[in-house]
């Protein structure tokens, strides 16, 4: 290789590189005196190209001969700057027995310089902590403490209005920790009930294939419960034949019964329901109520306000009464000691006095088969969180469009996070947003709501944060909620935070990037010009976005040596997300990579950063190494 050659493929490796400099390590390397590298020649060429100054100067830092950290001097690191305090010692023997490349240095118990960069560019020296990777969390506290990975408009792959529907995007969303996925159910041809976006060019497919579907990915990536949102839009006979394929298809993983018949107070827990199917939707209820205004306008604008059928029927009825006095319905699974005085079930429902012609908010009647799988889940119409209180039990939910939510979370944060400690709460996008785009999620989250359904298909901010949050606890899709999120007495208010501890000082110094990919591949001699930011999602006050100077002509191995600093006061919802940009003063700054992880899984000390791209997979080996320390705010 000529040194013109070596010239075009540092191009080609995204540096523009000082030509007395290239030229300086070429004939460095060039030991024959040829004018070509060849063979080994081209390894220390490549060496001396890759040499990381910052971590040579580090590791000489510790290191009393500048060529090799003792078991001693890597443990004062190991405390000192990456703040392993506890059992030191055993760890720096692990991190050397894992690292070390020589079986010589292995045997002394120390650390070379390529042990020690191997290290800090491992799993272990990773900025997430490792240990909360596997299922770390107690899967054995009521569904309403977990926040819960769920997909809006699952069978969408792409827009809400003219999309593909397909079964790809169970699978998609499956695979990836989704533990709750929609099912829009309208009445198709030959008997046979179809899944699409009503009202819309969106293509159609089987009920009875999405099933299918779900019922094989389910539990490949978690053991944890599926939740199946139904949007139920049938007749009364094509929704028999919906009860029909959920008891067949999904077989002994559908709950069809409660697990504890004794009088029960909340809901069973993550554990308790591994490998099992839920089917969240209406019951079969005795009062009659007019869906709020709100729903039927949301309706119109095509979202997903959920149908409130409402009918007479005498099937697996255990009258009790509310807290107001008035008589309605006990689930299925409530003691038969309280429902001596019922008269005897009859097989068939018998549907409310006939509705005048003019009334055009009829609904079709709910068959008691379909209804009689919606166990822990029952879909209920939101009217205050007084009437929740009074009226609603654990089982019975409410979905919010994003704007109501947002809403109650503005004017009610309090009640809104009481409320979630006992109730499940589902979000979805407002139904003007028919490119699938999405809505911070971390909003919702701060309000205790559970289920923050994303339109999945679409890459971007909001994804990363969804994605950043649900990769720990093993990608489970369940990640325990704070405490303060879990307490029916809690006095937190989203909008007006104050942590049960002090706040919190981050600080993040940003040293360097390795092997940045080209923004735009096209163009063989761009050379992209990196900045990094650094951007904190949480309340609102911890909301905030930093950033370094951008560094010119260099995506290989850029030096940035900037420290940027956040004060933290709810740090137990706050969300950190890095992100690295193309600098144009032109235009909008061209996307390179991110990655986004909780505060909660945050590793002090000199760590690396692997980034993501656009869509959430790995662009190894593009990297920063960063420096993070995390102190209490002495001031608060």
């Amino acid at each position: 290789m000529t040194f013109q050659e070596v010239q075009r493929l540092l191009h080609l490796m995204n540096v523009e590189m000082d030509q007395e400099y290239a030229l300086s390590l070429f004939e460095a390397a060039d030991t024959s005196r040829s004018g070509t590298l060849e063979g080994e020649e081209f390894v220390e060429f490549y060496k001396a190209l890759t040499k990381r100054s910052e971590v040579q100067e580090l590791f000489e830092n510790f290191s009393a001969d500048g060529q090799k950290l003792t078991l001693l001097e890597f443990v004062d690191f190991l405390r000192e700057d990456q703040k392993e305090r506890d059992h030191a010692t055993d760890l720096a023997l692990k991190l050397i027995d894992r690292y070390e490349p020589s079986d010589s240095g292995k045997l002394r118990h120390v650390l070379s310089m390529d042990g020690f960069l191997s290290y800090l560019c491992s799993r272990d020296g990773d900025i997430f902590n490792p240990d909360y990777l596997p299922i770390y969390q107690d899967m054995t506290q009521p569904l309403s403490h977990y926040f819960i990975h769920s997909s809006h408009n699952t069978y969408l792959v792409k827009d809400q209005l003219c999309g593909q529907s397909s079964v790809e995007g169970y699978i998609w969303a499956l695979k990836r920790g989704c533990r709750c996925v929609e099912v829009d159910v309208w009445d198709g041809p030959n008997g046979e009930p179809i899944v699409y976006h009503g009202h819309t060019l969106t293509s159609r497919i089987l009920f009875k294939d999405v099933l299918t579907t779900v019922a094989q990915y389910a539990f490949q990536a978690s053991d944890y419960p599926v939740i199946l949102s139904l949007e139920n839009h049938c007749s009364w006979e094509q929704q028999h034949t919906m009860a029909r394929h959920l008891t067949e298809i999904l077989g002994e993983h559908l709950l069809s019964a409660t697990l504890d018949p004794m009088l029960s107070t909340e809901l069973p827990s993550p554990e308790e329901l591994r490998r099992k199917i839920l089917v969240k939707g209406k019951k079969l209820t005795l009062e009659v109520e007019m869906e709020d205004k709100e729903e039927e306008l949301e309706s119109e604008l095509g979202t997903e306000a959920e149908l409130e059928p409402k009918y007479h029927s005498e099937t697996e009825l255990h009258p009790r009464k509310n807290k107001k006095g008035k008589v309605a319905l006990c689930p299925p699974f409530w003691p038969p000691i309280c429902c001596q005085s019922v008269a005897q079930t009859v097989t068939h429902p018998v549907p409310l006095p006939s509705v005048s012609a003019g009334d055009q908010r009829s609904k079709p009647i709910l068959c008691p088969d379909l209804s009689a799988l919606v166990i822990y889940l029952q879909s209920v119409s939101f009217h205050s969180f007084t009437h929740s209180r009074e009226n609603y039990h654990f089982y019975e939910m409410s979905s919010f469009s994003e704007t109501k939510a947002k809403n109650l979370v503005k004017e009610a944060g309090n009640e809104f996070v009481q409320h979630n400690a006992t109730h499940l709460s589902r979000v979805y996008p407002s139904g003007l947003r028919t490119d699938s785009s999405n809505y911070n999620p971390q909003e919702l989250w701060n309000a205790g709501c559970q289920m923050v359904a994303m339109n999945m298909q679409t890459a971007g901010l909001e994804m990363d944060i969804c994605d950043g949050l649900f990769q720990q606890n093993g990608a489970c899709g369940y990640v325990l909620k704070p405490q303060f999120l879990c307490d029916p007495q809690s006095s937190f208010h989203p909008e007006k935070p104050l942590s049960p501890f002090k706040a919190q000082m981050l600080l993040v110094q940003v040293i360097s990037g390795q092997k940045l990919p080209k923004v735009n591949e096209t163009k063989e001699k761009s050379i992209v010009d990196p900045f990094v930011k650094v951007e904190i999602f949480g309340v609102r006050p911890d909301t905030t976005r930093q950033e370094t100077n951008y560094v010119e002509n260099n995506g290989f191995n850029p030096y940035w040596g900037q420290t940027l600093c956040f004060r933290i006061l709810v740090p137990e919802l706050a969300m950190v997300r890095f992100v690295v940009k193309d600098y144009n003063w032109k235009s909008r700054h061209d996307f390179i990579g991110q990655y986004t992880l909780p505060w909660s899984c945050m590793q002090q000390g000199y760590r690396h950063i692997h980034l993501l791209s656009k869509d959430g997979t790995s662009i190894r080996p593009a990297s920063i190494f960063v420096y993070i320390c995390i102190r209490e705010d002495l001031e608060s």
